[in-house]
This record gives structure tokens, C-alpha cells and sequence, in this order.
């Protein structure tokens, strides 16, 4: 019995490693924003089925190829090794419809299935983060270089990849699910024509009501908007994810209440107030949060979107489901994939005694608002195996030579591209 158990289980791992070999021979398949409104507005469950079924263990498969390129260190940590069963689990049940026929009974438990993977990944960021924080216990506090940055390189791609495989899930799900959407103007997840200034609002007041529970007092928020269209209608619309831009705002506004306040403690009665700028152009459409909260050093700005730093204590363990993201500094640097997700960008410009300038750029049009999507390949690889450059500037300080490893950055997201 028990050796017919071992060779059965000895077969499935086998062949489990045989389909990630092959689904991670394929690239992602990105889609554009105008891509999920066509597709939306004529809805077609047996399509949405046919494209899932092989799309989503491509982009499994492409990011649990890199989990296994981790450092020993942190692999082999409970809470990474937790968040790698996850993805074994969800990638064999997605492997269920590789061959079923698109029946009504099938479609039903495809849904299903669905809400379960996207419940079962629900805490991959908490989780990875707490692996990152066990890794850092163990090896008593400090992490070489070349960790931090295959790490750091690591944790953008992963992420990256559950953002995009929970937009191809929510679609579906909300399109064909038990509760699909009707009688709205949403499309999936998406609002066709989403009022930028209302994200802004709800963004604000709730960071207000934290602020105001903690320091008992808020900065005001002003808004204005700009056009360079001719006859543009005001507010500005767009197509987006509202819960997309919702959070990255929210973390925005989050950064700027708690430096306004901290940095005008002895003028907490007139706190200068937040001020959002909402510009549509041809090409990017930007909202800018401006704050007077005394600014950054630039010894620190290239730290703030990295995942191993923060300015804030690290939660608890008891802390990791009751408090999301707390103390773990993860909140700019997701927020950034947010933006990147369809090819725009977060932005700081700070100045050191006044205050900072954070840009959400987002794209115009719709059809150049691509997914940004991390592939396995040789070059993505390679960063798995970085080692420290050596500075080439004489008097060179520490600073300076982080900038010089995060100018590393922009070739990175190249490898994440879809070419």
C-alpha cells in the first residue's frame, strides 16, 4: 500500500514537473485595457474559459519558475515555502480544464475554482514579506548586497504576476460568476469612464480618518484639474481600474498626512493642506499629490520602494492577518506596480525642508495601456546571480552607490516587457 502511494505520488510530482517545464515555455499573452473593454462589452464565457485555461498556467508557471531560482535562505523559510505550496496547488487545479470540454457544469466549476485560487493567494504580500523577515532572523539581521538585490528584483516580478493574474480571474468572475455584473457602467473591474476625482476623494478621506485617529488632526485637500484637450469635459475621465488607483492613492495620502503632520507639530491647528493636480495630456494623464511635509533626502529617496526598507516598526506575527502591510514599507513599492501594471509610473520629487511631489502617471488611451508582465528566460535569470558593481567615481558615497544599483531598475522592467 504504501509504495503504490509513494509511486503515485512519485508520478504526479513527475508529470507536475514536466507541464511547469512546458507552460513556462510560453510567454504571457499581455492585454490592454481597451483589449478587456472590447472583450467585456460582448462577453463570451467559453472564450473567457478557452483563453484562462492556458493562460493562467503560463503565468503561473513563468513566476514559479523564478520562486525556485530563490536564494536557500529564504526558500526554505516557512512562509515562503507556505506561499510556493500555494502556487503548486493553484497551478495543478488550473491544469483540471487543460483538456475539458467548455460544458455548462464545467463552466460553473471553473468560476468556483477561481474564487478559490484568488482566496488561497489572498495573503501572498503579507506572507512573502514575513519570509523576508524570517530570512533576516536567521541570518541575525543582515543581508549581503547581492541578496537584497535579487530580492528586491524577485519580489516585483512576483507581485507584478499575482497582479495580473487576479485581474484575468476578477474579470472573469465578475462577468460570469454567480453575481455577474448588470445594469452597470462597469466593466469587470473596470469603469469606462472613471471620475479621477472621486478615486481622490474616497483615497483621501479614508487616509483622513486614520490620520485623525492617530494625531487627531488632518491636512485639507484642494483639487484642481487641467486639460490640454480642446472642449474637454471636467472632471477627467478615464478607462481604469478604480481599486488600482484607489490604492495607490490611498498610500500616497497615507505618506503625505503623516509627514505634514509630524513636520508642523507646533502649527497643528493650520496645516498646509494637501493639494492634487489632475492634468490630462495626449499621451499620460497625471495626478499629482504636492504636500509641505518637509520633503526627502535624496540619501533616502531611492530607499522608499525598495520592500526591505521602512521607516515604520515591523509588525508582529500575531499582527500579519489584523493589520495588512503594516510596518513592512510595502506600500510604495506595490503601489509603483500598480501604475506600471499598465505602463504608467509612480513618481517622487522632493525637496529636502519643504515637501514632496508624488506623480501617478497613467496612459491616455486605452489600447497603449498594455500589461507589463514578468517572463522567465535566461536574462531574467541571471539577476538571480547578481553580484555588486564596483564604482567607477572617484569619492564615491553610499548613497551615490545605491543610486548606482537602482539605475539597474529601468533595464530590469525592460525583462519585464512583452516582447
Amino acid at each position: 500500500m504504501r509504495i503504490s502511494t509513494f509511486l503515485c505520488s512519485s508520478q504526479k510530482f513527475t508529470r507536475l514537473t514536466q507541464m511547469l517545464d512546458f507552460y513556462a515555455g510560453f510567454n504571457p499573452s499581455p492585454l490592454s485595457i481597451k483589449q478587456f473593454m472590447d472583450f467585456g462589452q460582448n462577453a463570451c464565457e467559453k472564450k473567457s474559459f478557452i483563453f484562462l485555461r492556458k493562460e493562467l498556467p503560463v503565468r503561473l508557471a513563468n513566476i514559479m519558475k523564478e520562486i525556485a531560482l530563490l536564494p536557500d535562505n529564504l526558500l526554505h523559510t516557512r512562509s515562503v515555502s507556505e506561499v510556493n505550496n500555494w502556487y503548486v496547488k493553484s497551478f495543478e487545479e488550473v491544469l483540471e480544464y487543460e483538456k475539458a470540454e467548455p460544458t455548462h457544469d464545467i463552466l460553473q466549476k471553473f468560476v468556483q475554482d477561481l474564487d478559490l485560487i484568488r482566496n488561497r493567494h489572498s495573503d501572498v504580500v503579507q506572507t512573502m514579506a514575513q519570509g523576508v523577515i524570517e530570512m533576516k532572523e536567521n541570518e541575525g539581521g543582515q543581508v549581503d548586497a547581492p541578496i537584497e538585490s535579487s530580492i528586491q528584483y524577485f519580489l516585483d516580478r512576483l507581485y507584478m504576476s499575482r497582479i495580473s493574474i487576479r485581474m484575468l480571474i476578477n474579470q472573469h468572475t465578475l462577468l460570469f460568476g454567480l453575481n455577474p455584473h448588470s445594469g452597470g457602467r462597469h466593466i469587470g473591474c473596470l469603469d469606462p469612464a472613471c471620475d479621477l476625482s472621486d478615486v481622490v476623494r474616497d483615497a483621501y478621506e479614508n487616509a483622513r480618518f486614520l490620520c485623525d485617529q492617530y494625531y487627531l488632526t488632518s491636512p485639507t485637500l484642494e483639487i484642481q484639474q487641467y486639460s490640454s484637450i480642446a472642449d474637454d469635459l471636467f472632471p477627467i475621465r478615464t478607462v481604469y481600474v478604480p481599486s488600482h488607483l484607489y490604492y495607490m492613492l490611498f498610500e500616497l495620502f497615507k505618506n503625505s498626512m503623516r509627514a505634514v503632520v509630524e513636520h508642523n507639530q507646533d502649527h497643528c491647528d493650520s496645516l498646509p493642506p494637501l493639494k492634487v493636480s489632475i492634468c490630462r495630456g495626449k499621451e499620460d494623464i497625471c495626478v499629482k499629490i504636492s504636500d509641505q511635509g518637509g520633503g526627502i533626502p535624496r540619501s533616502q529617496s531611492d530607499q522608499l520602494f525598495k520592500y526591505m526598507y521602512s521607516t515604520a516598526p515591523q509588525p508582529s506575527k500575531s499582527d500579519l492577518h489584523t493589520v495588512p502591510l503594516a510596518g513592512y514599507g510595502y506600500g510604495l513599492p506595490i503601489s509603483r506596480l500598480y501604475a506600471r501594471y499598465f505602463h504608467g509610473d509612480i513618481v517622487l520629487l522632493s525637496c529636502e525642508g519643504f515637501g514632496t511631489d508624488a506623480i501617478i502617471y497613467l496612459k491616455a488611451l486605452s489600447d497603449e495601456a498594455n500589461e507589463l508582465l514578468p517572463i522567465f528566460n535566461k536574462t531574467s535569470s541571471k539577476f538571480y546571480r547578481a553580484t555588486v558593481p564596483t564604482g567607477d567615481w572617484s569619492n564615491q558615497s553610499s548613497d551615490m552607490n545605491a543610486r548606482q544599483l537602482n539605475a539597474t531598475t529601468p533595464k530590469r522592467y525592460n525583462d519585464l516587457g512583452t516582447a
